[in-house]
């Protein structure tokens, strides 16, 4: 069904707020269709608990980008976005590390190719400052993420006329590779899938049992104005999963099945960097402090030594009820110049979030214009996110990955994968019909 996107056309540049991946990839959307932009980034005037530089895109908790497994939801996602030209996409494949089946990258390259891309474009300015209040001029599109500084969230607050919801994240810790014990550490990947890209510490049941006593019984350290179980269950810290119980982590992170059969727990190591100086502990999300995670993190076979080159923290993330604020087309109900991006809308991961800062990017290319549009089918795995987080039906809401529950199933029967391979089918036909009958969306547009 068409859609107007509201407003009609606007003069003047578009100002982003925000140069993360969902701020990066709406920008890049803009300049190549031609609209001048303001990208405002706060960094490095104000930084953040968890940002390490003042590059757009950063990636501050793990750096991988999920699944890119054929068949997989996380895969389709990440189809669509590069074949409707996605930055993120680009820079990925450029700074890509082994790790898989999963899209991992080099930080500090996959950051430099996105300055690099944004900063080709003559109708594209990065500007360096603190964006304290929402602009009351012009169309405006918020990807600040989760980290939104507290003065733009109570101005966001005010014109929604609602508050905000919150949880906390975790981060990983990451540890220097020269510093591990390669005689108590093997190379593989799980089940045998693709190339050993991660590195594997095994535990025996009595080292697992000493460890498990000391997580669960560390000194915790909590951000202010943190709540006892506001935690995205997706990002739970590993001794929060530990307290559920002895066993928990031995069916999550720490599951040996497919890699050593003799040992009762596996922690895998994931490639930090393309040098593999650097490892990411995998799973291991923490609100541990600092020496707590030093004193029970070297009780892992291989990193008694261990030198971090990061700690894990936690840290306030902020998201909207975007069901009953936003529209298809990723504007606010009560105000169609403002478009929001990205983990502010509630969807949880980076693909997530440069998708829909993809899509913004796109819908707000349309509103300059003047163009009526489409939204994303809801087929797709794009619309089928823009339908999760602005469904009216959702009731309570909460930040959500890209997976087969939000998909439509197929129709008929057959196994789950031939099921889900119908899904897929059907998602890219979809996609393809819908570009060709939108040129703002489609390569017809760019301006490269």
């Amino acid at each position: 069904m068409q859609e107007e996107i509201t407003g009609g056309g606007t003069p003047g540049p578009i100002t982003i707020i925000g140069a993360g991946l969902a701020g990066s990839e709406a920008a890049f959307q803009l300049a190549r269709r031609g609209v001048p932009v303001r990208l405002l980034e706060m960094r490095p005037i104000q930084s953040t608990p968890v940002h390490h530089t003042d590059l757009p895109g950063e990636l501050v908790c793990s750096n991988s980008l999920g699944s890119i497994t054929p068949g997989s939801a996380p895969g389709q996602l990440k189809n669509e976005m590069s074949l409707l030209g996605s930055l993120v996409m680009e820079a990925a494949a450029a700074a890509r590390v082994p790790a898989g089946q999963a899209l991992a990258v080099d930080r500090e390259k996959f950051s430099l190719h996105i300055l690099d891309r944004l900063q080709s474009f003559k109708n594209l300015e990065i500007v360096r400052e603190e964006a304290c209040c929402i602009p009351t001029e012009g169309t405006v599109i918020i990807a600040t993420g989760p980290l939104t500084s507290p003065a733009l969230a109570a101005s966001l607050a005010r014109m929604m006329g609602r508050e905000h919801l919150f949880f906390f994240d975790a981060v990983s810790p990451i540890v220097m590779a020269e510093s591990l014990d390669m005689s108590r550490v093997f190379a593989a990947s799980r089940y045998g899938r693709g190339t050993p890209d991660y590195l594997n510490c095994p535990m025996t049941g009595e080292q697992y049992a000493a460890f498990y006593h000391e997580l669960v019984n560390a000194e915790k350290a909590d951000p202010e104005g943190f709540e006892e179980g506001h935690f995205f269950q997706g990002c739970m810290p590993v001794e929060e999963l530990a307290r559920m119980g002895e066993k928990t982590l031995l069916f999550g992170p720490l599951k040996p099945v497919g890699l050593d059969d003799n040992a009762q727990a596996v922690v895998q190591l994931r490639r930090e960097n393309r040098e593999g100086t650097m490892y990411s502990l995998v799973g291991f999300q923490t609100r541990l402090r600092w020496g707590e995670q030093k004193r029970v993190f070297r009780m892992i076979p291989g990193l008694e030594k261990a030198e971090f080159a990061r700690y894990g923290v936690m840290h306030r993330n902020i998201y909207v009820d975007s069901p009953r604020v936003l529209a298809p087309t990723l504007q606010m109900k009560s105000n169609p110049c403002i478009f929001l991006a990205g983990q502010i809308t509630g969807v949880e991961g980076y693909t997530e979030s440069a998708a829909m800062g993809l899509a913004a990017g796109m819908f707000a290319a349309a509103r300059h214009h003047g163009t009526p549009v489409e939204p994303f089918p809801r087929e797709t795995a794009i619309g089928s996110l823009i339908h999760y987080i602005t469904g009216e039906e959702t009731g309570d809401f909460q930040p959500m990955n890209i997976n087969f529950g939000i998909l439509p199933p197929s129709a008929g029967r057959g196994s789950k994968k031939d099921r889900r391979l119908k899904v897929i089918a059907g998602a890219e036909e979809a996609l393809k019909a819908w570009s060709v009958r939108w040129p703002v969306f489609s390569g017809q547009w760019s301006v490269l």
